[in-house]
């Protein structure tokens, strides 16, 4: 297991299950996609805003983003 962080995503969608909550993040810079395994159930994202994540790496056989932290990312706001 190693540590993944990450900053300027923009939530793309949500999906809920038994065991944990999917979030799929992307990069507003490289455009790539990141999907976000939230066990804890406790993160609430809004679209449109952009956020700074941390996490674990867990890889058994896949790799699983394992979420630790989401902080709104006030640096990379789109400011109106």
């Amino acid at each position: 297991m190693f540590n993944f962080s990450a900053n300027n995503l923009i939530f793309v969608s949500k999906s809920q299950h038994e065991k944990c909550n999917i979030f799929i993040l992307k990069d507003r810079d490289t455009h790539r996609c990141y999907k976000v395994y939230d066990f804890l159930k406790s993160a609430i994202l809004e679209t449109g805003k952009p956020y700074c994540i941390s996490g674990k790496v867990n890889s058994a056989d896949k790799l699983y983003l394992v979420l630790d932290m989401v902080k709104e990312d006030k640096k990379n706001a789109v400011k109106i």
